[in-house]
């Protein structure tokens, strides 16, 4: 089950101090900002009551924000600015952390997994302190408090979740807030280009950028391809999120007890598959088909007709109609290297491979590379991670993920033998998300990047999810 409520020791002194916290609130909005700001504060901070006291409304509006607005903040400055995502992380983590210490016979669960993770997140930090000389500046410490934090999500997953409804609750989050993500990509896309850059430099006050690349095209040529954004600010970004979450969708459609009715799944499948495509990243795309092999090689394999099927549907719509013919010329110059965004692609994989051999034990940290000669940055998972934490972390961070994906296929297994469908559907369909993520990591960083904490967040989370299907019980 998701537990919901805090627990009731001194109800009465509890509603009073919330009931204070929430006027001074508000008050200090009012005076800070317009007036009519207080009326939208106050759902704003009856939303915020809700999610630190029952867990169920913290766990959506964690994946809500995750997927949805990644890069909201409060709408007003203070000593530290911190990010809706984080906040909602932390309201989360604080229902599970009050009910372990107030309620006697709460149990901590850590998994087996949790212990290896704990260790790379400590390899991280020694890997940031030492590249900062122990004396990180404000800004680095801020993203990477936001990181730590969003990876940390694994273990809220495992405290708040306890049984199959909770994971149920759970996935379905993830479609829906997946959906409407895309459907908002969508949407901006659609819009008049000034039109769509007014309404997303309108969300300036909540963190978003106000001037700059707002809107975004292929090989920044404005008068070319958009590109696909959402309000993930970077396409790339934004593909991937689409890649991980439209994995698991898809995976539905073939369940046999699927999250959702099967028209449903389809309708979200299909939307989120157009606006990955909409997005122009070689990547995402390159990351959903990995997945889609991947459920047909391991579970489904009728599936293996739908693929022929839907290649050959494609190959007619190229040849006969033109569709897609941009987007294939892209794929081809991107195989090629001829094009602008693989070519420093393949630059930045030269420098990556020499900062790692400069510094092939601890990386060279989170912020900029200790010598002029040298660029931090590189668009690919695993060379970000050997770049930031060194071949040590690196290995860590592969034989984690080695170590989950040998324990969740067993658990598949196991769950095959046992007739247990759903819980089959759920491994498979989380596997296919964490495949599509990892495949999209060969070419993109953005799942351990600093400064892209909610594409952390969704990975762990994702990991998360799996580790508790992984340990349930037969189905009542």
């Amino acid at each position: 089950m998701i537990d919901r409520n805090l627990p009731s020791s001194r109800p009465a002194l509890r509603a009073a101090g919330l009931a204070v916290a929430l006027g001074i609130g508000v008050g200090a909005l009012v005076t800070w900002l317009p007036f009519w700001a207080g009326f939208i504060a106050l759902p704003l901070l009856a939303l915020a009551y809700a999610a630190i006291t029952d867990a169920r409304v913290a766990l959506a509006l964690l994946i809500g924000i995750a997927t949805i607005i990644p890069f909201a903040t409060l709408p007003f400055r203070a000593v530290i600015t911190p990010t809706l995502l984080t906040l909602a992380a932390l309201a989360l983590a604080a229902v599970w952390l009050t009910r372990l210490a107030l309620t006697p016979g709460t149990r901590l669960v850590v998994s087996p997994l949790g212990l290896p993770l704990l260790g790379f997140l400590g390899l991280t930090l020694v890997s940031f302190l030492i590249g900062s000389n122990l004396s990180p500046d404000g800004a680095l410490i801020h993203n990477y408090a936001k990181f730590t934090i969003a990876t940390l999500c694994f273990f809220s997953i495992l405290n708040v979740i306890r049984d199959r409804a909770g994971v149920r609750w759970a996935l379905r989050c993830l479609i829906i807030a997946g959906t409407a993500a895309a459907l908002v990509g969508l949407v901006l896309y659609v819009l008049p280009d000034e039109l769509a850059r007014r309404a997303l430099v309108s969300l300036g006050r909540i963190g978003y950028p106000e001037s700059g690349r707002v809107l975004r095209y292929v090989e920044d040529d404005a008068s070319g391809l958009e590109r696909a954004i959402g309000l993930a600010v970077d396409p790339n970004s934004f593909g991937g999120m689409l890649a991980l979450v439209g994995a698991l969708t898809a995976t539905q459609l073939v369940a046999e007890r699927p999250l959702l009715h099967r028209r449903t799944i389809a309708a979200a499948s299909l939307l989120i598959g157009v606006v990955l495509f909409l997005t122009y990243s070689r990547a995402a795309l390159g990351g959903l088909i990995v997945a889609t092999m991947y459920v047909a090689t391991l579970r489904y394999r009728r599936l293996w007709w739908a693929i022929l099927g839907g290649g050959a549907l494609a190959a007619v719509l190229l040849i006969g109609v033109g569709v897609g013919e941009q987007f294939v010329e892209r794929v081809i110059d991107g195989v090629q290297f001829r094009d602008q965004a693989n070519q420093m692609r393949l630059a930045e994989y030269q420098n990556a491979l020499a900062v790692i051999q400069a510094y092939p034990f601890l990386g060279i940290g989170f912020g900029q590379a200790p010598e002029l000669d040298l660029v931090a940055g590189v668009s690919s998972v695993y060379l970000a991670v050997a770049q930031r934490t060194g071949l040590i972390g690196l290995a860590a961070f592969c034989g984690l993920l080695a170590w989950f994906f040998a324990r969740s296929i067993a658990a598949l297994r196991r769950s095959v033998a046992a007739g247990d469908d759903e819980r089959a559907a759920w491994l498979v369909s989380l596997q296919a998300a964490l495949a599509a993520a990892l495949a999209v990591g060969l070419l993109d960083h953005y799942f351990f990047n600093i400064e892209f904490s909610h594409m952390s967040a969704l990975l762990w989370i994702t990991i998360g999810l799996a580790t508790v299907a992984e340990a349930l019980g037969p189905p009542d």
